[in-house]
């Protein structure tokens, strides 16, 4: 990884140019399959449908979650003294246990002030990183070098997230949201809409619809298809972070100790006060049951992992005043750090490697195929990491809360570390044959070749549904 920061030349294109004009206008006459909607309240709704080839490639993903995961994995942290940390992580089976090893690949100064977040593309092959110095640096992770720096905020970076392989969203304490094409990092759309600092942003798992909160204690819907904001809502105090959850059925805002957890029709479900100051939070499945987790690192040195009781159908907060019972219960902590979790973050990896074919038949058996691990930085310099795989079930009758342990641990030697994010590695090997799949690669060219030709502003996700209806448009005019 180079260490010392170069410009852009003509040949790289991370500097920003002007927003291009987007297919806006022409969008805004079409019927938009995710749309948001009014209820009869005046308060925001959320529908999703899945249409055409993105419905199959939902099921692609699904059907192959198991076989294309990947082997090896890289851990990438920010801190305050403008380092960054490069780890490669690895599994092995040593005497019938699964281990898991840590190994430095890079760490240099990446910016001239504190790195205040970091994200990796899904693939793994891209990484960015910002900072208080206003700038989001791009690296291509794989090949370990700078490709450039987006000039584009001017003020803090707050957050960055990756919703695709080919669009990077960053927020800032500029009061806007950037989205860029990782193509040629042009600038695709600047939302505006906040007064004041935009602390974060989240893009549902369509692409379609993003949440986001600051400091003027609103939450502001986007409308990412068409590039604009469609609906805020007053939640009378500052959020810090906005997560949705895993299946994109309800969100998560978190603001000091509390976490408030909304349906899409934005009626109160859940409303969480943690016993200390809150970090970070983040929606998770299980690795090895059915439904979701929510991790929180905080003050208190750990990271709480709370399960969502009781069932649906069962009283929630809005249906019982707020009633604790009804409140997603602690039943897990991570431990292992000695000082706040700053930032945490998750993968899910493949753990057979070498293949199956070369294992003894008992450690199949006796090991999963696939796993969750989940990375945490702390203000003590330490790096952990989790393996989800040891989140015993639920047990309704058990009253104590399980501690698990990192299964591995880089110590920085005392650097203030401040983010973290997972990229995946090296692609797994199917787990039944041992061959390399190369279902996954089929999908990432795919992917690669939609971007190339994506050079309009079509939205984070698919332009499946802008085709489909420019046709339907058609066969109108021609009835006509």
């Amino acid at each position: 990884m180079v260490a010392k920061s170069r410009p852009a030349t003509k040949k790289t294109t991370a500097e920003v140019r002007p927003t291009k004009k987007a297919r806006i206008e022409d969008s805004v006459s079409r019927k938009i399959k995710h749309r948001t909607t009014k209820t009869s309240n005046e308060e925001p709704t959320v529908s999703v449908q899945y249409k055409g080839k993105q419905k199959a490639d939902q099921n692609i993903v699904k059907n192959l979650s198991s076989a294309v995961l990947p082997s090896t994995f890289k851990i990438v942290a920010g801190s305050y003294e403008k380092l960054l940390y490069g780890l490669e992580g690895s599994t092995s089976i040593e005497n019938d246990e699964v281990k898991f090893h840590l190994k430095p690949i890079f760490i240099f100064p990446a910016h001239v002030s504190c790195i205040k977040a970091v994200a990796a593309s899904p693939g793994g092959k891209w990484l960015a990183t910002g900072s208080a110095d206003e700038i989001v640096k791009v690296w291509d992770l794989k090949r370990k070098k700078e490709i450039g720096g987006l000039m584009h905020h001017e003020g803090s970076i707050t957050t960055l997230l990756f919703p695709s392989r080919s669009h990077l969203v960053s927020a800032s304490e500029d009061g806007t949201i950037g989205i860029f094409h990782a193509r040629d990092w042009s600038v695709l759309r600047t939302l505006r809409g906040h007064k004041g600092h935009v602390n974060s942003v989240d893009v549902h798992l369509s692409g379609k619809v993003a949440l986001s909160v600051g400091k003027d204690r609103m939450l502001r819907m986007w409308d990412m298809m068409r590039g604009r904001g469609v609906a805020s809502v007053k939640l009378g105090k500052e959020g810090e972070i906005v997560r949705w959850s895993t299946d994109g059925e309800m969100f998560a805002v978190q603001s000091g100790k509390e976490i408030d957890i909304y349906g899409t029709d934005m009626s109160l479900l859940y409303s969480i006060t943690h016993p200390s100051r809150l970090h970070d939070i983040k929606f998770c499945k299980r690795a090895h049951h059915d439904g979701q987790v929510l991790l929180a690192s905080a003050e208190d040195k750990k990271v709480s992992i709370y399960d969502f009781l009781p069932l649906p159908g069962q009283p929630t907060a809005s249906d019982s005043g707020d009633n604790k019972e009804s409140s997603p219960k602690i039943v897990a902590e991570l431990v292992g750090h000695g000082n706040r979790v700053k930032a945490l973050q998750t993968l899910n990896i493949s753990l057979l490697s070498p293949p199956p074919s070369t294992l003894p038949t008992s450690s199949i058996r006796r090991h999963p195929h696939s796993t969750t691990i989940i990375s945490t930085v702390s203000s003590d310099g330490k790096i952990n990491v989790y393996d989800l795989g040891h989140l015993h079930e639920f047990n309704a009758g058990k009253i104590s809360i399980q501690e698990i342990q990192p299964v591995a641990t880089y110590d920085t030697k005392g650097t203030r570390l401040t983010c973290v994010t997972l990229g995946e590695g090296e692609i797994g090997t199917d787990n039944v044959t041992g061959k390399r799949n190369r279902d996954r690669q089929e999908v990432e060219e795919d992917d690669d070749d939609e971007s190339a030709e994506d050079e309009e502003w079509g939205g984070v996700g698919a332009d499946e549904d802008e085709e489909e209806e420019e046709g339907e448009e058609d066969e109108e005019e021609e009835s006509d």
